[in-house]
């Protein structure tokens, strides 16, 4: 003979379902500047390690002038090079953008000027 589970009992309305307010944290500006100041920081610290393990003299040619200096240095020295030509880039491209958005805004602004 077969056996007969007892009947479950009905599941309760959505309505009467306790919900949680979700808990959302809104991001902040210091908060952002907190990420970025930590990402800075892991960053510092794998760069000092980069160059405390490469120490050894190359040999640097550089319009005629002919020298040794420290590997690590001399990457560190590209690096900044290539940063500062990226950032200029940049500036200029955002100021162009600029300009050019101004200059359309006043292309576009209604004279007030009476006609006799």
């Amino acid at each position: 003979m077969p056996v007969r589970s007892r009947p479950r009992p009905p599941a309760p309305p959505p309505a009467a379902v306790e919900r949680r307010p979700q808990l959302s944290v809104s991001r902040t500006r210091a908060g952002s500047v907190w990420t970025v100041v930590g990402v800075a920081v892991v960053v510092l610290a794998l760069l000092v390690v980069f160059l405390l393990q490469n120490t050894e003299p190359v040999a640097v040619s550089f319009l005629g002038a002919h020298g040794t200096a420290p590997l690590a240095l001399m990457l560190l020295i590209a690096g900044v090079g290539v940063a500062v030509i990226a950032l200029t880039i940049g500036f200029l491209r955002s100021e162009s953008q600029r300009r050019r958005r101004d200059g359309a805004h006043r292309r576009v602004a209604p004279t007030s000027r009476r006609v006799l």
